[in-house]
């Protein structure tokens, strides 16, 4: 462990984990886990906002769904930048940085009604989903970090349970 002071502030740095990957493939790694922590966030506060503020007739099941959503992602949030520690660098941590890192828009003011709701976050889990698939590989291919390809594979399926679970309440038959 260091220690070096930076304008004024102490910062403590630990080792690097040697297990195997190179320095450029482990900053690569934290580069894409810190985009994705960064909309995971998005897609959490949107899902609490939502939770907030639907109203009408499908209030109960939805208000019941985005909590249940909310709460998931908060655990994966956190296993995600710990995903990140343990790869060695600091995991980003505040609301600049996430808007900064993030692929997933904020929509201050916003308050659609109940379908568009759904169908808003239908689009942003699609939208992780496509980004999950495209970082796992290049974890997998690129990165040489099967870990982290198969800690993504866990979270891309989880976001696919839960645009299925939203794009059931606006799926029409027939």
């Amino acid at each position: 462990m260091t220690t070096k002071t930076k304008n004024g502030t102490t910062i403590i740095t630990t080792p690097a984990p040697d297990i195997g990957l190179s320095a450029a493939n482990t900053q690569g790694v934290a580069a894409l886990l810190s985009r994705l922590l960064a909309d995971e966030h998005v897609l959490y506060l949107r899902l609490r906002n939502y939770h907030w503020n639907v109203i009408g007739a499908m209030f109960g099941p939805l208000h019941e769904i985005f909590q249940q959503q909310y709460e998931a992602l908060a655990d994966d949030i956190d296993e995600i930048a710990e995903r990140i520690r343990m790869l060695g660098p600091s995991a980003p941590g505040t609301m600049t940085e996430y808007l900064q890192l993030a692929t997933l828009a904020e929509r201050p003011g916003e308050l659609p009604e109940a379908l568009a709701m759904v169908t808003d976050l239908v689009a942003d889990h699609e939208a992780i989903i496509r980004n999950l698939r495209r970082d796992l590989r290049a974890c997998d291919e690129q990165y040489d970090d099967m870990g982290t390809s198969d800690f993504l594979t866990g979270l891309m399926e989880k976001h696919e349970k839960m645009a299925w679970l939203l794009r059931a309440h606006i799926e029409q038959r027939g």
